[in-house]
C-alpha cells in the first residue's frame, strides 16, 4: 500500500472543508494558540501532571477550569447567534465506562493525554511519542475489530444532554461562570520538593 503525505493532507483539508468547521487558517490558528498556552503553562511535562495527581500543584485543574468554562459562554452565545451547533455522541455506558479505564490507565503511564502529548513530542520527548504510536495503533485496531467489540458498548441511551434533562440551555452558561469560579479559588501554590520542577 503506498501512503502520499501530500495526498493526505489534501483529502484532510478538503474533508474538513466540506464538514464546515470554519476556514483552514482559522483552524491553524485556534491550533497554534492552543499549543502556545499548552507550552506556557507547561501541563505537557509529566512533573505537572504527576504534581496535579498527588495534589501538589493545582495549575492543571485551574486551567482546564478556566479554558472549558470561557469555551462553554463562548460556545453558549456563538449557538444562540447561530454561529455554531452542537454535534452530540450519543451515550453508550459501556463503551463509556471501559474508554474512561483505558484513558486513565494511558494518563498514569505517560503522564500525559491526548491533548498535550502532542505538545511534548513537538519538544522531543521520544516517550510521550511511543505512547502516541501505541494509541493510534489502537485506535486502528479499535476500528477494525468495532463490528465484534459493539456487544460491550452497552445499550445506546441516545444523544441526551444536561440542558434537554433540565430543560434550559442557560445552563451551559451558569455552568461556564461556576467553573471559572472554581479556577479562581483553587489554590495557586505548587509544592516541587517531592514531584520535581512543576
Amino acid at each position: 500500500m503506498h501512503f502520499n503525505i501530500i495526498e493526505f493532507f489534501s483529502h484532510t483539508i478538503d474533508l474538513v472543508h466540506k464538514q464546515h468547521h470554519g476556514s483552514i487558517a482559522l483552524i491553524l490558528l485556534i491550533g497554534f494558540i492552543f499549543g502556545v498556552i499548552i507550552q506556557w503553562s507547561r501541563v505537557d511535562t509529566f512533573d505537572k501532571i504527576a504534581g496535579f495527581a498527588m495534589l501538589h500543584g493545582f495549575k492543571v485543574p485551574k486551567m482546564l477550569f478556566l479554558s472549558i468554562g470561557i469555551a462553554s459562554i463562548g460556545l453558549f452565545f456563538m449557538i444562540k447567534m447561530g454561529y455554531a451547533h452542537y454535534h452530540i455522541k450519543p451515550i453508550t455506558l459501556g463503551g463509556l465506562i471501559l474508554g474512561g479505564i483505558i484513558f486513565a490507565i494511558g494518563m498514569a503511564i505517560l503522564g500525559l493525554c491526548p491533548g498535550t502529548g502532542p505538545v511534548a513530542v513537538s519538544e522531543g520527548n521520544l516517550d510521550v511519542l511511543v505512547g502516541l504510536i501505541g494509541g493510534l495503533l489502537a485506535g486502528a485496531l479499535f476500528t477494525y475489530l468495532y463490528p465484534d467489540l459493539k456487544a460491550i458498548m452497552g445499550p445506546n441511551y441516545g444523544k441526551i444532554t444536561l440542558t434537554q434533562l433540565i430543560d434550559s440551555d442557560w445552563f451551559i452558561f451558569f455552568y461556564g461562570i461556576a467553573l471559572i469560579g472554581i479556577a479562581f479559588l483553587l489554590p495557586d501554590k505548587e509544592i516541587e520538593e517531592e514531584v520535581g520542577e512543576i
